[in-house]
């Protein structure tokens, strides 16, 4: 007589602990990272596009390790140009953007090769930025 009033109190608790598992499952399993990458040869070209996850390392990215690496590496990747004066060199016609979330902080950089400053800031990302044909 008292075997059922203990099963439903336990099938109750298991449910409740299950599913407060499952929020913090699916929260751990979100990349930290997951970034939508846009790369154009030059003006008028068709971009090319790949979505970049790291911890996990994933998406349809070229190169996802080596991508995510190169993040690691870098103190800040995705800081904005400083404002100092910048060298007159021109890097080349290629533009990028990156939109998406690094860490857990949102990322929207828009990026280009048109001056020392933004050859470095495209430079930082490393192999986030593969080279375009």
């Amino acid at each position: 007589m008292h075997a059922l009033p203990v099963l439903l109190l336990t099938v109750t608790a298991c449910s409740l602990t299950a599913c407060s598992g499952d929020d913090d499952t699916v929260a751990q399993t979100e990349p930290a990272t997951r970034l939508e990458v846009q790369v154009s040869a030059m003006e008028g070209a068709d971009p090319q596009r790949w979505t970049l996850t790291c911890e996990p390392v994933g998406g349809d990215h070229p190169d996802p390790g080596t991508a995510c690496a190169d993040l690691a590496r870098e103190g800040m990747p995705f800081a904005p140009l400083s404002g100092d004066v910048c060298t007159e060199i021109y890097g080349g016609p290629q533009t990028a953007v990156v939109r998406g979330t690094y860490k857990g902080q949102p990322v929207s950089l828009e990026l280009s090769r048109t001056d020392g400053c933004r050859i470095a800031q495209w430079d930082r990302l490393g192999a986030v930025l593969p080279a375009t044909p």
